[in-house]
């Protein structure tokens, strides 16, 4: 049977409030609210205390000692009093729904608008609302919980079923009127803490969306820089390659021998060009269409950029092992950026730190460890972090150059200070 729109949409609340409204998932508790048990209390089956929960047991099991009370005074006065078990099923009913509320606010409405009716045979001595004080409290305290967890049109259902059924049981206008003011000032506190807590989640779901943009766009500043500085590498190896492709026939001259050797130092650079071609992660141009052709700095400048952390009022140490020469570029070179970036957020995060700088070399690894402690304040975890010379993104610049040379990076706090590891791989065709 189709009923017509406006009497569809008068009866829609109701029905969202009695049989088919659905409340939202609780909002995350304030920290504040959560207090943490001391270790003696470890064999505990629980570690922290809600104190949410804690005032709910405390509410229900005062109003549920003072309500069963009133409820049991009230029947001994009726002429003929309900059975006893009938006196307890309404207490319950009456009271249980300030323990569930916070998982199940509509179920727990649903059983408080029950216990009216279980209770009102017992109320009917008073003359006047089938509720007690003691009793209108779980009511207000589930009609608020409603309003906070359900959608506008449940919340309206769920006040206009409440004052119906008060009205319908008192004939009291002063009464009815004071419980539509306090369910409705209730239900607009409860929808007004739901329409924060909803913007307060929704500003904070942009914020993380923004976040993540921002460390998207980031990473690709970060790629490009990175492409731009391995511009001049491939531009090398394919020169050579030119050059020897020229020469090799020449001085060959009908030796087979000597042409093969040289066709196989060609093939090696070309490989070693297509490596580093495919270590380009972005576009070798900037937005003006200008190519970086600058000299890029190695291992072999490291020495030089220790001297300048210290005079910016670092304390560093600097340890080399193994054989550090003869590096694939790439390699060398991203060292050397790892320990630049490091060195830069210790001087952003941590002045006047000691920071202990060690790069050695193990079979066809190369290991980069960078630690610095506190220093005169404590350091701040690095999230954009500016070398000399250049803008960098700290460790999204890192891991970009790890990730590139299919290397492995470990960074976080140490103590009171912070470390970063970098192992990258020394391929023979890099």
């Amino acid at each position: 049977m189709n009923l017509p729109a406006g009497l569809e949409r008068l009866l829609r609340p109701l029905t969202l409030a009695l049989i088919g409204g659905r409340a939202d998932p609780p909002f995350p508790r304030s920290p504040r609210l959560r207090i943490r048990l001391p270790a003696f209390l470890g064999l505990l089956p629980f570690r922290a205390v809600d104190l949410v929960v804690v005032a709910n047991a405390l509410i229900f099991w005062f109003v549920y000692s003072e309500g069963l009370t009133e409820l049991m005074v009230d029947n001994a006065r009726l002429p003929a009093p309900v059975p006893e078990w009938w006196v307890y099923l309404a207490a319950v009913t009456t009271f249980v729904p300030v323990l569930l509320r916070e998982q199940w606010p509509l179920a727990a409405w649903r059983i408080a608008l029950a216990s009216v009716f279980l209770a009102a045979p017992i109320r009917d001595v008073m003359g006047s609302l089938p509720v007690s004080t003691t009793e209108a409290v779980p009511h207000l305290l589930v009609v608020y919980s409603v309003a906070v967890r359900c959608e506008r049109r449940t919340t309206a259902g769920v006040w206009t079923v409440s004052l119906l059924v008060l009205a319908l049981s008192s004939a009291e206008v002063n009464q009815i009127l004071l419980a539509a003011t306090l369910l409705g000032v209730t239900a607009l506190l409860g929808y007004n803490v739901r329409i924060r807590r909803l913007a307060a989640s929704r500003l904070a779901e942009e914020e993380s969306r923004s976040e993540r943009a921002l460390a998207a766009q980031a990473a690709l500043e970060e790629r490009a820089r990175i492409a731009r500085e391995l511009h001049d590498v491939v531009a090398h190896h394919m020169s050579v390659i030119a050059i020897q492709a020229e020469a090799v026939p020449l001085q060959a001259a009908g030796n087979a021998e000597r042409l093969e050797e040289g066709l196989r130092e060609i093939r090696a650079l070309s490989l070693a060009a297509m490596t580093e071609m495919r270590r380009v992660l972005g576009v070798l141009r900037d937005g003006d269409g200008r190519t970086d052709t600058a000299p890029q700095p190695g291992l072999e400048r490291l020495e030089e950029l220790v001297g300048t952390a210290r005079s910016a009022g670092l304390t560093v140490t600097l340890s080399l092992g193994g054989v550090l020469t003869g590096l694939p570029t790439a390699v060398s070179l991203s060292a050397y950026r790892i320990a630049q970036e490091s060195l830069s957020n210790a001087m952003r995060h941590a002045p006047g730190s000691t920071v202990s700088v060690r790069i050695s070399r193990s079979g066809d690894e190369l290991h980069v460890h960078v630690a610095n402690d506190a220093g005169l304040r404590s350091p701040a975890k690095p999230g954009h972090v500016e070398g000399p010379g250049h803008a960098g993104h700290g460790l999204i610049g890192m891991r970009e150059r790890v990730s590139m040379l299919g290397g492995r990076l470990w960074a976080g706090p140490v103590g009171t200070g912070f470390a970063i590891t970098a192992i990258l791989p020394i391929m023979e065709n890099t």
